[in-house]
């Protein structure tokens, strides 16, 4: 894949990410409180949460400063760093670059929420039976598991292939 493609395919990947976590996070600000609204028989929920920490909280018990390092600082520099690798690497797949990218924007997405909302990100899909449920979670969220669950895919494609090539020698 060329580097134009590559740039074209990151810059579209990106702005669709973060474009549309962005409007859903902005209309969840103005309309949804801290009271579940529950749809599909209580499957889908939509409830307002601000989350200091990671993936499920983790980390929202951590302090201030080693969050800020480790969501904002770390975080913004393995993006770059990622987004980065995929554009240069020759041997980056066209897959692999719109699944390395998904991450990035999701990640990007949550990043900006960090930066502008004092270190915290805003949550508002819930989905589960009963007492199963998810965390609470956002479009970046979503993004981000895609584009690890495709690369995860990719990887055991890869990994399948070669261990197929080396079993026919």
């Amino acid at each position: 894949m060329r580097l134009a493609s590559k740039f074209f395919a990151v810059a579209v990947t990106l702005i669709c990410c973060v474009g549309c976590d962005q409007v859903t996070k902005s209309i969840a600000r103005k309309s949804l409180g801290s009271e579940p609204l529950s749809y599909l028989g209580n499957l889908f929920r939509l409830q307002y949460v601000e989350n200091p920490g990671a993936f499920l909280s983790l980390g929202a018990g951590a302090q201030e400063q080693t969050r800020f390092l480790v969501f904002t600082v770390f975080t913004g520099v393995f993006l770059a760093a990622l987004v980065g690798y995929v554009l240069v690497s020759r041997r980056a797949t066209r897959a692999e670059v719109i699944a390395v990218s998904l991450l990035a924007g999701g990640g990007v997405g949550n990043l900006i929420d960090r930066v502008m909302n004092h270190g915290r990100v805003v949550d508002f899909l819930n989905l589960g039976i009963g007492p199963v449920r998810t965390g609470v979670f956002n479009v970046a969220d979503v993004a981000i598991t895609v584009g690890a669950l495709w690369m995860m895919g990719i990887y055991l494609k890869k990994e399948k292939s070669a261990d197929l090539a080396g079993r026919s020698k």
